[in-house]
């Protein structure tokens, strides 16, 4: 047997949000079935840095794999991407490396996919306008993603750079985006926020009712986008009960009493399964995504298993194929 080595270049080639959409919904109603195997996320934080290194290892339909990302914020000032990831996708009946790959579009695309499923299933179907608070990349994916479910007449940008509001309107021209002030986005039917601040910035008295928010920039311990107050007023779904009250969007509200697990509604999982019901009145809802390893393995199966079948990538020997004998 032989490695796959898969590229951000080769990766390009293969990913799609479609594609991406439909594995990670598939891997929310695997987990909210109980039939996915997740250990907790975990962090090695370099604060010297001002970054930190997750481990997230998971098995699903009978694929196996690890991530191993990090989380720079200074990143671009250096010319590299926020988030820098890889894979080791592996055959669970023998534990062979069956290809490694970059992980950092992969990240980005099922991150947005996972926005997507949320809003789906958690969104008023009638929805007419989306909202972005921060528009770096998890925020195109954000749009990528929902876009597939709904067709908006306004799609409302907020962001403290200026060059990535500008950025987004450049690559979409044709449709609809205005920058404007972060209460006019909060004011959105759908909105997103997917930055990385330690203290809230989207406050209560600006959310409507019937209003979605994927809430996505909180990741880590300390992280929080949201006032409290819209978390108490919502029906909040999260990815992964242990994750969330760790590192999503709930920690701060949780650490500081503000907020208790037994608040929480369901995980998405339940509700792609339909042990739980999505939306069901002019209610809030909020989902707070942390990003799990079941939505990177599920990706990487998709594009492991397209690339071998067209030919993408390049094979090679990482793993001794023979018996150590003495010299």
């Amino acid at each position: 047997m032989r490695t796959r080595l898969l590229t951000a270049s080769d990766i390009a080639k293969i990913i799609r949000m479609e594609d991406v959409l439909e594995a990670v919904e598939v891997a929310f109603h695997e987990h909210g079935m109980g039939r996915a195997i997740m250990p907790p996320k975990l962090y090695l934080n370099l604060s010297r840095f001002n970054g930190d290194f997750r481990a997230m290892p998971a098995y699903i339909q009978s694929s196996a794999g690890l991530k191993w990302v990090s989380v720079y914020p200074d990143n671009p000032k250096k010319g590299l991407p926020t988030v820098l990831a890889m894979v080791i996708y592996s055959d669970p009946e023998t534990g062979f490396p069956l290809a490694i790959m970059d992980a950092t579009e992969l990240t980005n695309y099922r991150t947005g996919a996972a926005g997507g499923v949320a809003a789906k299933y958690l969104a008023d179907p009638n929805s007419k306008t989306l909202g972005l608070i921060g528009a770096g990349v998890q925020a195109r994916t954000q749009f990528l993603a929902v876009t597939n479910y709904f067709d908006f007449s306004k799609i409302l940008i907020w962001s403290p750079v200026e060059e990535e509001i500008e950025g987004i309107k450049a690559d979409f021209k044709d449709l609809p985006i205005e920058k404007v002030t972060i209460e006019e986005v909060a004011g959105c039917n759908i909105v997103c926020t997917t930055t990385p601040v330690r203290g809230f910035i989207v406050k209560r008295e600006w959310i409507k009712p019937g209003t979605h928010i994927n809430a996505i920039g909180a990741d880590a311990a300390g992280k929080q986008e949201l006032d409290p107050r819209i978390l108490k007023d919502a029906k909040v779904v999260v990815d992964d009960i242990t994750q969330a009250k760790h590192s999503g969007e709930i920690n701060i509200a949780i650490k500081r009493g503000l907020f208790a697990e037994s608040d929480i509604y369901s995980t998405l999982g339940e509700i792609v399964t339909g042990a739980k019901r999505g939306r069901t009145s002019n209610e809030i809802t909020v989902f707070d995504s942390t990003g799990l390893a079941i939505q990177d393995i599920a990706t990487a199966r998709m594009i492991f298993e397209t690339a071998r079948r067209e030919g993408i990538g390049h094979e090679f020997d990482v793993i001794a194929q023979h018996k150590i004998r003495p010299r």
